[in-house]
């Protein structure tokens, strides 16, 4: 016996309701990422702090003036209400161009003397999709519920200190 007509319309529609809403549901699901020590970060977990990420790459030349106002946000604020992570964007599988180890990761935060946990999202992704980061390297901040502030602050000038609006942004939020 053959379904009638309206029988596959409805399956398809039932097929990609459910397709949407698995998307939907892993869009929105919390960006747990992992630390270079071993452990995992849910970014967006933190209740009751401001969450700055300054996602990154080690291979970028702008992300070592990136480091230095990452620096500057974190001795800024180093007491108070606000986390601040290095996301890594570099990819972590060695047949990728962006390969980048840990050990080149761990190289260019000492370099760099980058004072804050250092965090891997192994080809961007999770971080790039969920806070609509364009450009790397970027600045995301997230208010004391978890959730994504503006837009990111991307396009570092070394010649412009990008921490002062960065600043602004989380005396706001405190």
């Amino acid at each position: 016996m053959a379904f009638p007509k309206y029988m596959k319309n409805l399956k398809g529609f039932v097929t990609i309701f459910a397709l949407s809403l698995m998307l939907a549901v892993a869009a929105s699901a919390q960006t747990v990422l992992a630390s270079l020590d071993g452990g995992r970060v849910d970014v967006e977990s933190q209740r009751g702090k401001v969450v700055v990420l300054a996602v990154g790459a080690a291979w970028l030349p702008l992300s070592a003036k990136q480091a230095e106002y990452t620096n500057t946000l974190a001795k800024k604020y180093a007491g108070k209400d606000v986390v601040i992570y290095f996301v890594a964007t570099d990819s972590t599988s060695a047949n990728s161009k962006n390969f980048t180890s840990d050990a080149d990761v761990r190289a260019f935060a000492t370099k760099n003397k980058l004072g804050v946990t250092i965090l891997r999202d192994s080809d961007g992704a999770a971080t790039l999709k969920k806070f609509a980061v364009e450009q790397v390297p970027s600045f995301v901040i997230l208010d004391k519920n978890g959730n994504s502030i503006g837009e990111p602050y991307g396009g570092i000038d070394p010649k412009y200190d990008i921490s002062i609006p960065i600043s602004k942004a989380i005396d706001k939020l405190l």
